[in-house]
């Protein structure tokens, strides 16, 4: 893994088996089946990182550990961004190194994502504690004929992060949940 622009949307999925329909049929495969992902965004002492637009990301996806920083983003109709990442053998080892520099775990979220490609960029789909979420990561022309096939009007792309989206919900909501994962938000539904 190395260093990339990734430039990518968001947008609701309504229907997940009609989507897959759509993929298929427009040449894509899916490449990851679904797989449990773990994220924890890390910061330091008066959210130095957050300030500046950045994120420092320790994601556990399936068996595999990730560290991923994003540079901050570039917004327009796609968001578009330097991410590195690379594999990590241990990540309840990073955490504590990450921990014992000054870095504090932020914010926890969670999902089910598949990853599908037609070989020039990917579609990925969660399944999130707040509905599902489809990405569209390529190259920007690729984003937007891609969104065409699979009839995902420009006009409801996202280019927000799971953290501002949950933050969002938060706020609409009154929701007391800390943190975007199905035990949290699953108590907070539970509870009304």
């Amino acid at each position: 893994m190395a260093k990339q622009n990734e430039i990518e949307i968001k947008f609701r999925i309504e229907h997940m088996k009609a989507l897959q329909r759509k993929l298929r049929a427009a040449g894509f495969r899916c490449v990851t089946p679904r797989t449990h992902e773990y994220n924890t965004l890390y910061d330091l002492p008066g959210e130095v990182l957050r300030s500046r637009g950045e994120l420092l990301r320790l994601r556990k996806y399936g068996r595999s550990w990730v560290l991923t920083h994003k540079a901050k983003a570039a917004v327009g109709r796609h968001k578009s961004r330097i991410e590195t990442e690379t594999e990590v053998a241990d990540g309840k080892v990073l955490a504590e190194i990450l921990t014992a520099l000054g870095f504090r775990p932020t914010f926890v979220y969670e999902k089910f994502r598949a990853e599908w490609t037609d070989g020039t960029g990917h579609v990925v789909l969660d399944q999130t504690p707040l509905g599902d979420i489809g990405e569209i990561e390529g190259p920007s022309r690729w984003i937007d004929a891609t969104a065409r096939k699979l009839a995902v009007d420009p006009g409801s792309y996202l280019t927000a992060t799971y953290a501002d989206l949950f933050f969002r919900w938060k706020r609409a909501t009154k929701s007391p949940a800390s943190e975007m994962t199905f035990a949290a938000i699953g108590k907070v539904l539970q509870s009304k």
